[in-house]
């Protein structure tokens, strides 16, 4: 079974989820497929059919979070020495060599990326071309607007 990899945080994210999911939102859900049923009619109880579909949609997240836990492999990086390597889970600041513009990026798993708050998945192009590299090294990487050269300004393990 292949395993993906996952940060600490991410794993608590995704933990914190599944249990709203099956301690607040499932008996939500029970509770209201329940009342839609008092109604009568279950053909035409747009309620009953809302509801059902509610519980549908939370009980495939419920499965969907609980297939990516068990096929995840935890690393925190906190409790790795700090080797200047980028690797998964570090938080790197780059440089762009062609306007010094410099951006920090946190390489996470596909489920954590969210580029709007900086964290860009480990599959990305970016941070394919990151991981491996040190402080200092140049890299060149392919974007749809091209190859931009980037300067490794620090690698941290937070």
């Amino acid at each position: 079974m292949t395993k993906y990899p996952m940060t600490a945080h991410g794993a608590q994210m995704l933990t914190e989820e599944l249990q709203e999911l099956k301690k607040v939102k499932r008996p939500e859900i029970i509770k209201s497929i329940a009342e839609a049923r008092e109604h009568g009619d279950l053909k035409e109880n747009a309620e009953y059919h809302a509801a059902r579909e509610q519980q549908s949609f939370c009980e495939g997240r419920i499965q969907d979070i609980e297939g990516k836990l068990s096929n995840a492999q935890i690393i925190d990086v906190t409790k790795m020495p700090n080797t200047g390597k980028v690797i998964f889970g570090t938080t790197v600041t780059v440089m762009n060599t062609k306007n010094d513009e410099e951006i920090t990026y946190k390489i996470v798993g596909d489920d954590e990326a969210n580029i709007k708050n900086l964290l860009i998945s480990v599959n990305s192009p970016i941070a394919r071309g990151l991981i491996g590299k040190e402080v200092d090294d140049v890299v060149n990487i392919q974007t749809p607007n091209g190859v931009i050269e980037y300067e490794i300004i620090e690698v941290q393990y937070i």
